[in-house]
Parts: structure tokens; sequence; C-alpha cells
């Protein structure tokens, strides 16, 4: 555990191979490919238009549940954000013909002042072998200690996190990634889950995408990350209660 959090600081990601076994790995990819089967491609060239995106996971899958309390996964987060909350859980598969994401920051979507400390850190779960060719995720190692205002130029050192299929890339949300282009004649499956401090708005409003009947019935610690929780002292109250009750009135 000290390593991994070592290593994400330093470089700003870690890879960790060997997450999902050859059955979860089947199990996780037939059932997204049920729900991509109906899923459009992109409306943007940061979505991809050739790439297909699943959001609102958690109302359309159970395959996750596991891999979001994954129990590696949230000690590095206990780590390195201490309080979280899912941000952006998101399936995507990057279609033949693809064209390279355009090199971002996650954090930059929040208007904070210049910071330090990461307030956002993600996850991608490949569920097929991640290669340079099929568009494995790029990542600029180091850009995270970057000043606010720098932007990745032609002579920094841009890496491709090729990892076997049920893998797990580690990386923090002040470093600079993005898709890659995928010149294969097949599509490229992946899962992101992304965290991010208590105090900050989800990108994704779980608490309407994932509706409450179904939300009743998940493990509580997953109820939490998707928004039934508060931050310390009593942000994200409900009518003055803790935000469980809204799930369970007499808990």
């Amino acid at each position: 555990m000290e390593a991994l959090v070592d290593g994400l600081l330093t470089d700003g990601y870690v890879i960790v191979e060997g997450m999902l076994d050859d059955g979860d790995l089947a199990a996780k990819r037939a059932d997204l490919e049920r729900i991509l089967a109906t899923t459009p491609t992109g409306r943007n060239d940061f979505e991809g238009f050739a790439t297909r995106r699943v959001y609102a996971l958690f109302a359309k899958t159970r395959s996750f549940d596991h891999s979001a309390l994954d129990p590696l996964l949230l000690g590095v987060l206990d780590r390195v954000l201490g309080h979280y909350q899912l941000s952006a859980p998101v399936g995507i598969q990057i279609g033949p013909g693809e064209t390279a994401q355009v090199l971002h920051r996650d954090e930059s979507i929040y208007p904070l002042p210049p910071h330090e400390a990461p307030v956002v850190v993600n996850s991608m779960w490949p569920l097929d072998d991640f290669t340079e060719a099929n568009g494995a995720t790029r990542l600029v190692p180091g850009s995270h200690r970057w000043p606010h205002d720098r932007r990745p130029g032609r002579d920094d050192d841009v890496i491709v996190a090729e990892m076997p299929a049920g893998s797990m890339l580690v990386y923090l949300g002040n470093l600079f990634h993005g898709g890659g282009a995928n010149r294969t004649d097949r599509p490229r499956l992946g899962v992101i889950l992304e965290y991010v401090v208590g105090w900050l708005r989800p990108q994704e409003n779980h608490c309407l995408a994932v509706p409450q009947d179904l939300a009743r019935r998940l493990p509580p610690r997953l109820q939490e990350l998707l928004g039934y929780n508060i931050y310390p002292p009593f942000l994200g109250y409900v009518d003055g209660r803790h935000p469980r009750r809204v799930l369970d009135p007499d808990g």
C-alpha cells in the first residue's frame, strides 16, 4: 500500500496487474457489451465519435460494485484523498479508427486556485489488453507537479499505459493524460472509476442517475460513495439529517 501511494505521488500514476481473474473479466465484459449494444457513440471529439460511453454505470450493472469497493484501491484513496466519493464512473469502448483524445487534467473542470493536494484520483480497469495500437491511455509522468498554467509540449515525455486485461491503472486528477488512437480493427474496452474529495460536486449526479429503489439494495459503503454521505461536519445533509435516512428512514 505505501509503495503504491509513494509511486502515485511521485510519478502521478501506478499500474497494478492481476486485479481481476479470467472469470471476472469475462463476466464484466459480457455485461458491458450487453449495455453497449444500445449505447450511441460520442457527440464530440472529447467523447470520441467512434467511442461508446456507458454513463450512469451503477444504475445499469452490478458487475463493478466490487471493483468500486476494492480494498487496495480504497486504501490508496484513504491516504491520498481522505474523505471521497465517486465522481465519474464510465464504461469506455474505443472503436476502430478513433483518434487520440486531447491530453487533459481531470481536475481542470473545477474552478479552483492552484493547489498541491490532489482532489481527484482516477482508476482505469482494462477489460481488454491495452496496447499502443488499440488506444491505451497516454500519460505524462510527473505532470501533476507542473505549474498550473503549463501544458504538454512536443518535447515532453508521453508514455503509453500498456497493460494486460484485469489490471488497474490509478492516476492523479492533475496528471495530464488522454485516451489513445485505436489503429486496430477491434474495439478496446475499459471502465473508469473516478473519485473526488467529498467537498466537491461529482461530475455525475448519482442520486438522480441511480434510482432510489435500486440504491437501497446496494452495499452501504457503495451508497456512501454514490452521495448518500456527509462531508464532516454536515455538508450534504437532507432536511437536517444524514442522507442515508432518505434510503432507510428507520435506520
